[in-house]
C-alpha cells in the first residue's frame, strides 16, 4: 500500500501445518493505477532510501483532493467524505483508502506555495511549466522567427470526458477568447454532458490565428484519444470561425464538419443593444443581419447585400462604424463557409455561450489585470481553479456530494432549462412563422414574444434576451420548429433529390464517369443520413429559405461535371 503501489497478498496460516503459511496474491505486480513501477531501480522516485520513507497516494486522488482544494472544500469536509466512500466500498483496499489528514495538508501547502510564475521570463516560465506537466501537453511549439507559439493542453480528467461525452457525439470549439486583452487569444474543444452544459476538454494557445495551425496540433489531439480507446468516433465537430482547416478535422477525426455561429450572432446582437434604443429597430436589423449571412446565390456579391443593409439603416450611425470596423472585412468569408458547411442548429449555442460567460468571469476580473499579458498566468488558471470548477460539476452531478457547493450557473443553461418546458406552454402558428408565444413558467398570465423563431437569429422580449444573451425561450420554440420540421426539407437533401434527376435524365456516356458519379452520390446519401442524426439530436441548423437557389446552382455544376 506504499506509494500507491496496488500490490496486495492474503497470509492465510495452515491449521494442520502450523509452522506454514499459503500466501495468496490478488495482484503480484508492484505498480500503481498508471501501470508505473512503485519500488526499485525501474521508479524514479526511489533513488537511494527514499521509497522506505515516502509512502504517497495516487496521482489520481491527488488530482482531486486538489480539486476540492481548489474549490474551497475544507479539510475536515474532505476527510468525512473520503471515509465515507472508503466505507462505501467496503472498507480500506490500498494506500489510497488511508488518507490522512497529514496527505491533505502536505497537498494544501504545495498549493499555498505554487505561483504561475516559475521564471520572471514568461517565455522561459511555459517552457519549465510544458516539462514539469508532459503528460498534460498533446502539442508544444516554441515561437520563432518562422513558427508561431502552439501550446495544446488537456489533463486526464478532461482526456477522459472527452472519451466519454465525445464519443459518438460532437466536439464544438470556442476560439480566439481575450484577443483583445491577453497576451495570445485561447481557444477552447467542447464536449456537452447530458445536462446539455459544455464541458472543456482541451486549450490551445497559439500566436497565430487558431484555424491557421489547426492541422500541427488537431492530428496529435486525435492520436492521444485513440491511443486511449482505438473505437472512439466523433459524428461532428462544430467551428466558429471560417478561418479552421476543415479538412484537418475531417482528415483526423473522419467526422463531419458543421459550421457555429454563435460568436457572430452573439457579437451583433449585443452592438445593437448597445447602439440603438429602439426596439422594433433592433428586430428588423436583426433580421437583415441574417439575411446577409444567408444571402442567396443570386447575389453576386456578398457586400452587395452589406451595402443595402447600410443603405437602409443609414440613420443607424454608431452601429454601421462598428459594423464596418469590425465586420466588413470577414463578411465574404463567413458566407463563403455557410455556403459550403452545413450549420449547426440554435441548441449549442446556449451552452457554448454559458461556457464563455463563465471563463470571461473567471479570467477577466480586474484584480487580474496585471497578469494577462503573461501566458503563465494563463496556463496556471485553467489548469487549476477552471479546471477544478467543472470537476466539481461533473463530480457532483456523478455523486451527489458536495451538491450545495455546485455552481448554479452550470444549471441555468438555456439549452437544458427549455426542455423543461411543456410543448403545451408554446404557442406556434405554422401558417404565421413570424411570431411565436411562450407562457411563463412563474407567472402564468405572462407571454413571451420570440420573433423570427426556429433560427439563431430570434429574439425574445424576456430579461435575458435582452441582455444579448441566449433564452430558454428561444431554444424552446427553436425545438419546437424542429420537432414540427416546419422548415424545407435540409439542403443536402435537395441537392441529392435534383443530382439523382439529374443523372437519370443525362447519364453519362463514359463508364468510369458514371461510376464516380454513382460513388459521389452515395457519398452524398451517407452524410444526408448523418446530418439527418444531427438534426434530430439539435445540433443542425434547419435550412432558411433564402438558401433554396443554392439547389440550382449544385445541380449545374453536378451537370457541367459530366
Amino acid at each position: 500500500m506504499m506509494r500507491g503501489c496496488l500490490c496486495l497478498f492474503t497470509v492465510k496460516r495452515l491449521y494442520t501445518r502450523p509452522l506454514l503459511a499459503l500466501i495468496i496474491y490478488n495482484q503480484r505486480n508492484h505498480v500503481d493505477k498508471t501501470g508505473s513501477p512503485c519500488h526499485g531501480i525501474l521508479d524514479q522516485d526511489a533513488v537511494g532510501t527514499r521509497a522506505m520513507y515516502a509512502p504517497r497516494i495516487s496521482e489520481e486522488l491527488r488530482q482531486k483532493v486538489m480539486s476540492m482544494l481548489y474549490v474551497g472544500i475544507s479539510l475536515d469536509n474532505i476527510i468525512q467524505h473520503h471515509m465515507e466512500v472508503v466505507q462505501g466500498h467496503g472498507g480500506p483496499h490500498n494506500r489510497d483508502d488511508f488518507l490522512t489528514r497529514n496527505d491533505v495538508r502536505n497537498i494544501e501547502r504545495v498549493i499555498r506555495n505554487t505561483s504561475h510564475e516559475l521564471h520572471i521570463d514568461d517565455a522561459c516560465s511555459v517552457k519549465i511549466w510544458v516539462q514539469r506537466h508532459q503528460k498534460h501537453v498533446f502539442y508544444f511549439q516554441d515561437a520563432s522567427a518562422s513558427e508561431p507559439f502552439i501550446l495544446g493542453i488537456q489533463t486526464d480528467w478532461q482526456l477522459q470526458q472527452m472519451l466519454r461525452h465525445g464519443q459518438n457525439g460532437s466536439v464544438a470549439s470556442h476560439s480566439t477568447f481575450g484577443s483583445k486583452k491577453l497576451k495570445y487569444p485561447l481557444s477552447t474543444l467542447l464536449v456537452f454532458d447530458s445536462s446539455r452544459n459544455a464541458i472543456p476538454v482541451a486549450w490551445v494557445i497559439t500566436s497565430s490565428l487558431t484555424g491557421q495551425d489547426i492541422h500541427k496540433w488537431v492530428g496529435s489531439l486525435a492520436e492521444r484519444l485513440r491511443t486511449k480507446d482505438s473505437r472512439w468516433r466523433l459524428n461532428a465537430f462544430l467551428v466558429d470561425d471560417p478561418s479552421f482547416g476543415f479538412s484537418a478535422i475531417r482528415d483526423a477525426f473522419q467526422c463531419r464538419v458543421l459550421l457555429c455561429v454563435w460568436h457572430v450572432r452573439r457579437a451583433w446582437i449585443r452592438s445593437l443593444l448597445k447602439t440603438c434604443s429602439n426596439i422594433d429597430v433592433q428586430r428588423e436589423m436583426f433580421k437583415h443581419l441574417g439575411w446577409i449571412l444567408y444571402s442567396p446565390r443570386s447575389v453576386p456579391n456578398a457586400m452587395d447585400a452589406v451595402q443595402e443593409f447600410m443603405e437602409v439603416f443609414v440613420d443607424q450611425s454608431a452601429f454601421m462604424d462598428y459594423f464596418k470596423s469590425q465586420w466588413s472585412p470577414y463578411i465574404e468569408s463567413w458566407v463563403s463557409c455557410i455556403r459550403s458547411l452545413p450549420v449547426a442548429g440554435p441548441e449549442p449555442h446556449a451552452a457554448i455561450e454559458s461556457y464563455h460567460r463563465r471563463l470571461k468571469y473567471k479570467l477577466f476580473n480586474d484584480q487580474y489585470a496585471n497578469f494577462w499579458p503573461r501566458i503563465d498566468w494563463l496556463i496556471h488558471t485553467l489548469t487549476t481553479e477552471f479546471h477544478s470548477l467543472y470537476w466539481l460539476d461533473q463530480y457532483t452531478v456523478e455523486t451527489g456530494y458536495f451538491s450545495n457547493l455546485r455552481d448554479e450557473s452550470f444549471s441555468t443553461n438555456a439549452w437544458y432549462q427549455a426542455l423543461h418546458i411543456p410543448d403545451i406552454d408554446v404557442i406556434l402558428d405554422e401558417q404565421n412563422l413570424q411570431v411565436a408565444k411562450v407562457i411563463s413558467q412563474t407567472d402564468r398570465n405572462l407571454a413571451y414574444t420570440i420573433w423570427n423563431p426556429g433560427s439563431e437569429f430570434s429574439l425574445c422580449d424576456c430579461h435575458w434576451s435582452n441582455l444579448g444573451n441566449l433564452c430558454k425561450h428561444v431554444m424552446k420554440v427553436a425545438m419546437m420548429c424542429k420537432n414540427r420540421q416546419v422548415a424545407r426539407p435540409l439542403l443536402a437533401a435537395q441537392i441529392y433529390r435534383q443530382t439523382l434527376l439529374s443523372l437519370l435524365h443525362n447519364p453519362p456516356d463514359d463508364p468510369v464517369v458514371l461510376d464516380h458519379a454513382i460513388l459521389c452520390t452515395t457519398r452524398l446519401q451517407q452524410d444526408i443520413k448523418g446530418w439527418e442524426d444531427l438534426s434530430n439530436s439539435g445540433l443542425l441548423q434547419q435550412l432558411p429559405p433564402e438558401l433554396n437557389s443554392q439547389m440550382a446552382d449544385n445541380t449545374l455544376l453536378f451537370a457541367r461535371s459530366h
